[in-house]
């Protein structure tokens, strides 16, 4: 049994760190081992002094680095996992970790460690400038939330633990998500030896095997609502298609998106976990059209463990999880006439479709159960305590 301190800065809308967490935390506890929690929420930004002393201690927080103190003090913990310090927490967390001889694991959940924006995604499309470059001239573009004064804090913060090495000395091991994302740290200078690639999982949960084979109909899209996921291709596409397609989610785009839906596009709005199953188990395929890169994808591998294909962006993560032909198909990002044209193909095609629906369910069985991911957790814990 560990003891096992997850430390994390949730957001003020709910997204897949969270889940992540969560998952993790009932993972670790139902094995055996002791976990507590150390979160702050950014619902604590409610005011103009707390907007300006994020600002000044975005890059470095002596007052949470004391919290971060006090919670080893009281917990004890054999390592700390952080899942997110941004924007109130800092990296100065380490250093109170370091102070009591705690090893650190930090996973990585989005690239705001070498990009402002996080997303490697600047005016809608890929922008990889800061991976090796100063990050600096993000400013330029307002690329933290269209704000220079907001850029510029995380850019500082991005430029001084890069050059303080902060990456290389004050965490034990990093997780990636994904080869791809490993790569890009790599490149951004992180260190190899530190990062270790452990996908996030799913729980597998009322699977019927006769959903691979017989009523299944259509699309379904599960995810935000907003321009980096892809949304303006997926009406371009459907524009020419006479498919049902299900779009479950929210977000900015929301009200454009249930203004122009058309050609058999259902808006479902937000769904709970088991409305996405069984609204899995009806489709005949699931579209991730995304044009970021994806750090995971945890749709993905919810899909597979419905054993439902996916057609997905052939870009980073998302194109890694998902091989082409065998459990989904590929297709170039931002093109609609590629996307159209695969699903015209996965819709024909019943018997590939099917054979890829039953390839995606023993992926899913291979890489994605909680099982799996309990023991590789664990191994990367063992690594960080035995180094420090």
């Amino acid at each position: 049994m560990l003891r096992v301190l997850f430390v994390h800065n949730s957001y003020l809308i709910r997204g897949g760190e969270d889940v992540v967490v969560e998952a993790e935390v009932s993972l670790l506890s139902n094995n055996g081992n002791m976990v507590l929690l150390a979160v702050q929420k950014n619902k604590a930004i409610n005011s103009f002094y707390s907007k300006i002393k994020v600002f000044f201690n975005v890059a470095y927080s002596i007052q949470f680095k004391n919290w971060m103190s006090d919670k080893i003090s009281e917990h004890k913990p054999d390592v700390v996992h952080v899942h997110n310090f941004f924007p109130l927490l800092s990296p100065s967390i380490y250093d109170a970790c370091i102070d009591a001889g705690v090893p650190v694991v930090q996973t990585l959940h989005n690239y705001r460690a070498m990009c402002p924006g996080g997303l490697l995604m600047r005016d809608g499309v890929i922008c990889e400038k800061c991976v090796t470059g100063s990050s600096y001239q993000s400013v330029l573009h307002s690329c933290y939330r269209s704000s220079v004064a907001g850029t510029f804090a995380v850019a500082r913060m991005v430029e001084k633990h890069r050059g303080s090495g902060t990456w290389q000395y004050k965490v034990n091991r990093f997780i990636a998500l994904t080869k791809f994302a490993r790569d890009k740290f790599i490149e951004a200078g992180f260190p190899a030896n530190k990062i270790i690639v452990k996908p996030n999982f799913t729980v597998d949960s009322d699977f019927l095997e006769n959903k691979v084979r017989h009523s299944r109909k259509g699309g379904l899209f599960v995810g935000r609502l907003s321009h980096e996921k892809g949304l303006g291709t997926l009406l371009n596409a459907w524009e020419t298609l006479d498919v049902p397609l299900k779009v479950a989610g929210s977000g900015p785009l929301e009200t454009r998106l249930s203004d122009i839906a058309c050609n058999g596009i259902k808006m479902l709005g937000t769904l709970d976990k088991n409305s996405v199953q069984q609204e899995m188990q009806q489709a005949a395929f699931l579209v991730m059209p995304s044009e970021c890169y994806e750090t995971f994808g945890l749709v993905i591998i919810e899909a597979f463990s419905q054993g439902l294909p996916v057609i997905t962006s052939r870009l980073g993560g998302m194109a890694e999880i998902v091989e082409d032909g065998v459990t989904g198909l590929h297709f170039e990002a931002g093109n609609a006439d590629d996307l159209a044209e695969k699903v015209e193909w996965i819709s024909a095609h019943t018997k590939e479709r099917e054979q890829m629906g039953r390839n995606a369910r023993q992926t899913y069985l291979k890489n994605y159960t909680p099982e799996i991911n309990y023991k590789q957790l664990m191994a990367i814990y063992q690594e960080a305590i035995d180094e420090a």
